[in-house]
């Protein structure tokens, strides 16, 4: 007996600006819940190296940064022969379905964009890159018939516009919105993508106690020599209650740290030894210091063999954009199609 078809299982797609060095923020609120995407999914990740155009002018800092952080993926437990990892530029079909966009994207949705009106709001000079963000970024969504997108909350106006974006480009060139009566996809024009809207995650706090931020240079950086990462973690800021006074863990932001590490047991009894004193915030980040090597240290073994091989990156990065390609094509041969233009005719 034949067995059963098993369901195919849904695309997701999620991307990472190449700008600086991660941190502690950013991998416990967007590498790590990426990675697990995998074992629900069929995952895409893409390094955002046309994207970070818009900020970076130094030719060996963004190839410097686009190893690193695909150096860091891998080390934080992608498997490359289960998902599908590779540089944005490596497909250029993305910017030749970024410019059909753009064709049926009106001006006022693109200045609708967080980020056009932040930039405006603190009078920095825009240039048309940032302009025309949001259409490149739906390109990015589109081109392999994405199914869901992970979002932050605040996030989800690019995915929104995406969707404005195929909708669009499916009334305006095949007059219909290319779904059936149950609201299902019909295999014509551009998929419409849903929002993965990920649940809240506690703020991770910088080493001044302000949201990790690099603008704010407040980070404690995922990898790195250990004397480095001590001096980090020792300046983050606290009260000046004395060594034998007791303290309040609800308000301490080593304690906020700590969390991201610890169990709820572990937790419970740091915060009982700051409420009973004699335990000085020294040896609280000391704690915290030792329980983020732990965490991290067979990582940073990874991290540290990866980085001093930038040819396996490569081949990573190469074969990942062969098989993302492997997706792009026929969707760029479909829009074309409804466009009027030919199909392509080079060889593949």
């Amino acid at each position: 007996m034949s067995q059963p078809a098993q369901p195919q299982r849904r695309r997701a797609l999620t991307g990472i600006k190449p700008t600086g060095t991660p941190h502690w923020g950013n991998y416990f609120g967007m590498i790590r819940p990426a990675i697990e995407l995998a074992e629900s999914t069929d995952a895409f990740y893409f390094i955002a190296d046309y994207h970070a155009l818009t900020t970076v002018r130094e030719a060996a800092a963004l190839q410097r940064d686009s190893r690193e952080i695909t150096a860091i993926f891998l080390a934080c437990g992608l498997d490359p022969r289960r998902s599908v990892l590779f540089r944005q530029s490596d497909v250029p079909e993305v910017t030749e379905l970024s410019w059909m966009l753009s064709c049926v994207t009106g001006l006022g949705l693109v200045q609708r964009a967080h980020a056009y009106k932040d930039a405006q709001a603190k009078n920095v000079e825009l240039n048309f890159g940032t302009v025309t963000y949001p259409v490149l970024m739906a390109a990015d969504i589109l081109l392999y018939d994405t199914d869901v997108v992970p979002v932050g909350k605040d996030q989800v106006q690019h995915l929104e516009m995406a969707r404005d974006m195929a909708g669009y480009f499916n009334m305006q060139f095949l007059g219909e919105p290319c779904t059936d009566e149950a609201g299902r996809w019909t295999g014509r024009g551009l998929k419409r993508p849903e929002a993965m809207v990920r649940e809240a995650t506690a703020v991770v706090p910088g080493i001044d106690g302000e949201k990790m931020s690099k603008s704010r240079d407040n980070v404690v950086p995922i990898f790195g020599s250990a004397g480095a990462l001590k001096k980090r973690v020792m300046a983050v800021v606290t009260d000046s209650k004395p060594l034998e006074a007791p303290k309040d863990p609800t308000t301490c932001n080593v304690v906020a740290l700590y969390k991201l590490f610890a169990t709820t047991a572990e937790v419970e009894e740091l915060s009982d030894r700051y409420r009973a004193g004699g335990y000085g915030y020294g040896h609280a980040k000391l704690a915290l210091l030792e329980k983020a090597r732990s965490h991290f240290e067979p990582m940073q073994e990874r991290y540290d063999r990866l980085i001093a091989e930038p040819d396996t990156l490569e081949d990573v990065l190469v074969d990942g954009a062969r098989r993302a390609r492997e997706v792009a094509l026929p969707v760029i041969d479909r829009v074309r199609e409804a466009t009027g233009l030919p199909r392509r005719r080079s060889a593949r």
